[in-house]
């Protein structure tokens, strides 16, 4: 890595900048040089004496000094920000705000119009692209882990960065071409008629198993079943329900939307850090909770006001159509583009993890340096399904008999284990915590039919993740870009859910805070690398409400009528 690389600020798990520490150091010479100086004038009207006329004379050069001085510490000031090849972006980038009235609109029913999306200039922009400059990460590579015995799993690495206001420069005036899918809309029960014999259930609308084999068939245009099939919009009488209040703000979002969700009271909400000012004036951050977790909130944060914790405001959700929590967080998982239709960007982020990079950062870093439309990362370990499959029933993620069902209906349609030979394809089990993605046609598709598959089968979405991705690459050749497990572990921190927590805190071991679990790879102590053993209520527990989907129909005691 190049020493211009490097003053990007290079993060290695811990938040310093090597631009900033170069800029102080800078800026200490700058000051050490005006002192001495001022000494030497000191010096100099000791020897002139009280004469008016040395002491003008002095006074002159002394200016003269200063004013050079300055002139030198501000010119320090502008090429600390130089990065490569005398690439500079003004500060009042930085500080510059869309308006709500100019910022991208997407049209209902995912009707890909250039002329909406891709014709609003937008004010106070410095543009670039990635083809007129030379990218300050260029040449950056990931180093060799470091070789510790005592720490063998998975851990952080080294990541490039630019700044928040690169990476606005850098972001895509238009929206990504689609391939193929122009025009995506969504089945609504007075489009079709639900078949209650067939699998999944009422919010997804019982589709045959005709209606998904044609749903992966990928045209200009489309209707597919993607949750919500009731009502008049999503989150009003759809299940899932959403108060209009809430609803009406969600629609105000327009340009990047952070998101993640508690349902059953699951997890404790983690607060991100190194969240810019410009971040946390034009991103969304959203935590969608069931009315358990809300009173649970509201009992025990004291940062708790008017629906807002931190930067997260919270959307409470009522009418759950799920009786498994975990299942019912793959909906604004999967489906954020039905929540948010205006949002052009979506970070999703697991209630179980602490997002402390920007959300622009990432946004730039995984998705338009790569020129990707959707990124998810690899699992640390496993790269098959079928052992994913052997795994999840070894912790008793899932009833097996289901799992096994499931495994073998994809068995029969094709899949196979992973190998070398799938290359360019680096796995078939994603991480599934982190999902960083453009909002059009194409991946909405993608999500909409992976959603089906958990709706259909198990909530265990790692496993139907690469069937969904085959069917639609061997259509249109696109597929999610999957970046190292390593990378994702260098933004966000995993915390420990609300009952290991509360198990060790009863037992007398002190939690560590998330604080003392730094992403830095020297830490000993790092968060998710030590993890107690669910109890056995707790395990019992899972296997109960996972019960409910099994290789027979759904029943209607399986789902929330509606």
């Amino acid at each position: 890595m190049t020493g211009s690389a490097a003053s990007l600020g290079l993060r290695s798990g811990s938040c310093g900048s090597l631009a900033a520490a170069a800029h102080r150091k800078a800026r200490g010479w700058a000051w050490r040089g005006e002192k001495e100086r001022l000494q030497l004038l000191h010096r100099a009207l000791r020897l002139v004496g009280r004469r008016r006329a040395g002491v003008l004379l002095l006074l002159a050069v002394a200016s003269a000094a200063v004013f050079c001085s300055l002139f030198a510490v501000v010119k320090d000031d502008n090429t600390s920000i130089s990065i490569v090849n005398n690439y500079e972006v003004p500060n009042t980038i930085q500080k510059s705000v869309y308006p709500r009235t100019t910022r991208p609109l997407m049209m209902s029913g995912d009707q890909y119009s250039t002329s909406v999306v891709n014709k609003i200039e937008l004010p106070n922009r410095l543009h670039l692209s990635f083809a007129n400059f030379t990218h300050p990460c260029e040449g950056f590579s990931v180093p060799p882990p470091l070789v510790d015995k005592k720490r063998t799993g998975p851990r952080p690495c080294p990541v490039c960065y630019v700044s928040v206001d690169q990476a606005f420069a850098l972001m895509p005036l238009e929206a990504s071409p689609s391939p193929v899918l122009k025009n995506l809309n969504y089945v609504y029960e007075g489009s079709s008629t639900a078949n209650l014999s067939d699998q999944g259930s009422v919010f997804g609308g019982h589709p045959s198993l005709e209606q998904r084999n044609k749903s992966f068939d990928v045209n200009e245009s489309m209707t597919v079943h993607c949750g919500f099939v009731r009502g008049k919009k999503p989150g009003q009488g759809t299940g899932f329900d959403i108060k209009d209040d809430d609803l009406l703000e969600m629609e105000q979002c327009r340009e990047l939307v952070v998101a993640s969700a508690i349902f059953g009271n699951y997890d404790m909400i983690q607060h991100p850090r190194n969240i810019s000012e410009f971040s946390k004036a034009n991103a969304c951050f959203y935590m969608f909770v069931d009315e358990e977790t809300e009173a649970y909130v509201k009992n025990s944060s004291t940062m708790y006001s008017n629906n807002k914790v931190g930067l997260w405001r919270l959307v409470v959700v009522r009418n759950l159509p799920y009786q498994d929590p975990r299942r019912t967080g793959k909906i604004p998982k999967l489906l954020l583009h039905r929540l948010f239709p205006n949002v052009r960007f979506s970070v999703w982020i697991d209630a179980k993890l602490q997002l402390v990079a920007d959300p622009y950062l990432l946004l730039e870093r995984f998705l338009w340096r790569k020129n990707t439309t959707f990124a998810i990362s690899r699992h640390y370990k496993r790269f098959d399904v079928f052992e994913e499959a052997e795994a999840n029933k070894a912790a008793g993620k899932y009833d097996n008999a289901s799992i096994d069902y499931q495994i073998e209906f994809y068995r029969n349609e094709g899949l196979t284990h992973y190998s070398p030979a799938k290359l360019p394809i680096t796995s078939d089990v994603p991480e599934g915590c982190v999902i960083i993605r453009e909002h059009i046609p194409i991946t909405n598709l993608f999500t909409c039919l992976w959603f089906n598959e958990v709706d259909r089968f198990t909530s265990r979405d790692q496993i139907s993740f690469s069937t969904v991705r085959d069917k639609i690459r061997a259509k249109v050749g696109w597929m999610p870009e999957m970046f190292m497990d390593c990378e994702r572990r260098n933004f966000v921190v995993q915390a420990y859910h609300r009952e290991l927590l509360e198990q060790m805190i009863a037992s007398g071991r002190k939690p560590p805070s998330v604080a003392d679990r730094s992403d830095t790879p020297s830490r000993k102590l790092r968060l998710g690398g030590r993890r107690a053993p669910p109890s056995k209520k707790r395990r019992k527990e899972k296997k109960s409400s996972s019960r409910r989907r099994n290789p027979k129909p759904a029943t209607a005691a399986t789902v929330v009528t509606m």
